[in-house]
């Protein structure tokens, strides 16, 4: 089976190729724009020009590899000149173009600007989302919602992203997303990425670039990619930004950080820290009703947690130039978490519709969480040609300390003592080792195309011990039939080729990568052991059309992969009270996903696309209920297939010179069919996003700002979603001659955001209303200093990305 995918594959390359080099006849004008130290000038316009009217003939954007072309140019005379924010407009030498000719134009160097303010100037009309064929960039410093607020709070209001009530981030349908910074590793998931993206702040954050379809350079992750690019400079220098932060909601939120670039001809210095201080609510309404032996019974629970957090988020790394081609790195970043929970659960059991008991669970937590990062990275040039290779290595350790003690007291239906409390323990500490290794080589290749290749090792090893148990005569003791100890090892080999080019009209990116996963699990307690191996391959194909200077056209096909966090895979049974449980499931499998796109882009602006996504084996919390004992235990299994068809359109308006706007709607219909074992669920629903922000310019100092995000009904999994919509606004002011920015934000101003969920399938019939903390009013200040174009550090990708988003230590 893998043969004949391969060969598929090589068939689609080689038609294409075929085909984009069939595309010859007119003159042809080609060449490169590259800013300092020959580093290409991606996204940069160049302009072709006729002399000697110097009227404008077409314009075209610079790849990924600082190359552009003109094709079909009609004999005469011209010069092109390359422009970019934050640089100097540089033009060409005239030439003359004779019919059936290719010209290759000398290779244009971008100067940065060199006064500060016209640098402000320039990055103040970015606009906040931008939609390109490949990729959505959002860019926080043009949101006044975005000041003071967290990357999370920031990707929980960006188009095309949904962050869900537990901060799971994911961008195709509701699969995880690969989650990056500076193309880095963020070595974590589930509740400590949440923290991580909690804990930094949008203020120091250049953009944020979202990719529904990574190449094959990536980790094969099926849900899409989200990579976090902190703001750089320009020269040599120093300079850096200072956030401040302060808000209220039901309780205090403030945060402060500091983040500074530093170069010289030597050596380039960076770093980041910030600490964040918050109290947050969050309120849960679970209601089951049950009927066994003729009762019907109801099974309500109020579940409130206070949680108090202190998070501090640091890096700091350096660069040291060995020559002109050579540089090696070092990076060390991470999280340090201290969280205190005070939990209250009442859970009321009631039998044909009359109050038999009650029971009240109370607790404290005390949990610890640190994530510490170590990066050696080295990049060197080969020749004059470009040829590059990069190699990094990779050690990450988690580690967690929780101790929670429950007070479990019974009353009556009057309100009267019926037992003596349950006195319960829940101690749960957790470490993760993981090394990764990366070699990637990079190959400018004639007629601007480029290869790359690479290689990649990581070992991952986890021990999550879990002990639980009641007191008894004044001790705590253990309860084998919830404690456990489980050891996990995995070690994931890669390697991938990937080809870019441009032929005519078209871009081609076509790669191969190739996994192959062997782990293991053990539960130390049971002597259950689960090994799992597996190889897979991961084709992916992007092909840009430049019909004109108005129409563009790509069409993508990816296949990924979402492997199951490490605490999904964890057997231990998780108490939430004395009738509902959480366990992770040692047979869960990977889940794939094929997804084809066909995109418009109209003058560079508004952009629609077609989609659809086949996820087979796709992953879902599912519910197992025991009628008799009443109790709920709750899983990950791997439920069945998941059929996903769209069109999202994304268009930038604006209607006065004070007002701009963007919209974004996502429609689509979702079709769910579950193996047989799992019950005969096969169900269609429809589903529609739609996002919105307005900006107003009110003076030349002053600008506003309202967003909002509205989704309708929608089911998932086994889960019917009621709607949900967020209104945010702000105001700003800027100051200190504009090095220095002055705010108020308000979050989910009517109180609207929250899930409401049902579910009715087989014996359970549930209902869920999850509220958390999201409206709250922030006064914030941030401050520019130092040169403000100074070159900020070289980005490197550490490898272990896909790995450190499994992470995950709740």
């Amino acid at each position: 089976m893998k043969v004949k995918i391969g060969c598929f594959f090589a068939a689609i390359l080689a038609s294409l190729f075929s085909f984009c080099y069939a595309q010859t006849g007119s003159s042809v004008i080609r060449g490169s724009v590259f800013i300092q130290n020959n580093k290409p000038a991606e996204a940069a316009t160049v302009v072709l020009l006729n002399l000697p009217d110097s009227t404008i003939v077409m314009s075209a954007l610079v790849n990924n590899t600082g190359a552009y072309q003109f094709t079909h140019i009609n004999p005469g005379k011209y010069v092109l000149f390359a422009t970019m924010l934050g640089s100097n407009k540089t033009y060409s030498q005239p030439y003359n173009v004779a019919s059936g000719q290719t010209i290759n134009i000398t290779a244009i160097t971008l100067a940065a600007l060199n006064t500060e303010l016209k640098e402000v100037a320039i990055i103040g009309r970015r606009p906040y989302i931008e939609v390109r064929p490949d990729k959505t960039i959002i860019n926080p410093a043009a949101s006044i919602i975005a000041d003071g607020q967290s990357v999370l709070e920031v990707l929980r209001q960006s188009p095309g992203v949904r962050v869900d009530n537990n901060d799971n981030v994911s961008i195709s349908g509701r699969q995880d997303a690969l989650v990056l910074i500076d193309g880095k590793a963020t070595n974590l998931s589930g509740a400590d990425l949440s923290t991580l993206l909690k804990g930094t702040q949008a203020g120091n954050i250049d953009r944020i670039e979202i990719l529904k379809n990574g190449s094959a350079k990536y980790d094969a992750a099926a849900g899409g990619v989200v990579n976090i690019v902190y703001k750089k400079g320009k020269n040599l220098g120093t300079n850096g930004t200072y956030n401040a932060s302060v808000g209220y909601g039901r309780y205090y939120k403030a945060s402060t950080g500091v983040s500074f670039n530093t170069r010289t001809k030597v050596f380039n210095l960076f770093g980041s820290y910030s600490i964040n201080g918050t109290k947050t609510f969050r309120e849960i309404h679970n209601d089951r009703g049950i009927s066994y032996a003729g009762v019907q019974s109801s099974y309500s629970s109020i579940y409130k947690n206070i949680q108090e957090s202190q998070v501090h988020n640091f890096r700091l790394g350096t660069d040291f130039f060995l020559s002109a081609n050579q540089s090696i790195g070092f990076l060390v970043s991470g999280i340090v978490n201290n969280n205190d929970f005070d939990k209250n659960n009442t859970l009321k059991i009631a039998n044909r519709g009359v109050l038999d008991s009650i029971i009240v669970a109370n607790s404290t937590i005390d949990r610890n969480i640190s994530n510490i990062n170590y990066n050696v990275n080295y990049t060197g040039k080969l020749d004059k040609t470009g040829r590059t290779i990069t190699a990094n290595i990779t050690h990450t350790r988690a580690k967690r300390q929780s101790a929670e003690y429950i007070t479990n007291e019974f009353f009556d239906d009057a309100g009267a003592v019926y037992r003596d409390p349950l006195l319960l323990q829940n101690i749960s500490p957790t470490k993760t080792n993981n090394w990764t290794a990366l070699l990637e080589y990079s190959n400018p290749l004639p007629k601007s195309s480029k290869f790359d290749a690479g290689l990649k090792f990581s070992r991952t090893q986890t021990d999550n011990n879990f002990v639980f148990g009641p007191q008894v005569n004044g001790v705590y003791t253990i309860n084998p039939a919830f404690s456990n100890r489980f050891l996990f090892i995995e070690s994931i080999a890669a390697a991938y080729a990937d080809y870019n080019g441009k032929f005519g009209k078209f871009d081609l990116d076509a790669g191969l990568r190739g996994e192959y996963t062997d782990n293991k699990g053990t539960s130390v307690t049971t002597n259950l052991v689960t090994p799992h191996k597996y190889f897979n391959l991961f084709p992916t194909i992007l092909l840009n059309y430049r019909y004109n200077d108005k129409n563009e056209y790509a069409l993508s096909f990816t296949r990924g992969i979402n492997r199951p966090s490490y605490d999904k895979l964890n057997p231990f049974i998780y108490f939430v009270d004395l009738y509902n449980y959480q366990a992770g499931n040692p047979y869960l499998q990977p889940q794939y996903n094929n997804k084809i796109s066909l995109s418009h882009t109209y003058n560079r602006e508004i952009t629609t696309s077609l989609y659809a996504n086949l996820s087979t084996g796709a992953t879902f919390p599912f519910y197992q209920q025991n009628d008799a004992s009443k109790i709920s235990l709750t899983t990950e299994v791997n439920l069945g297939r998941a059929y996903t068809y769209g069109i999202n359109i994304n268009a930038p308006l604006q209607f006065t010179e004070w007002w701009t706007s963007n919209y974004d709607i996502d429609a689509s219909y979702q079709r769910y069919i579950a193996y047989a074992r799992y019950g005969n669920l096969n169900k269609g629903t429809g589903d529609l996003i739609i996002s919105s922000a307005q900006d107003f310019k009110i003076s030349k100092t002053i600008a506003a700002q309202l967003s909002g995000k509205y989704e309708t009904a929608t089911f998932y999994g086994i889960n019917q979603y009621r709607p949900t919509f967020m209104a945010n606004a702000g105001i700003s002011k800027d100051i200190f001659h504009k090095l220095g920015k002055l705010s108020i934000t308000a979050n989910d101003i009517f109180k609207t955001y929250k899930d409401r969920i049902y579910t009715n399938y087989q014996n359970l019939n549930l209902r869920l209303v999850d509220l958390r903390e999201y409206r709250k009013i922030n006064i914030n200040f941030s401050y520019r200093f130092g040169r403000a174009t100074v070159k900020g550090a070289a980005g490197h990708v550490t490898g272990n990305e896909d790995v450190q988003s499994r992470m995950s230590i709740k």
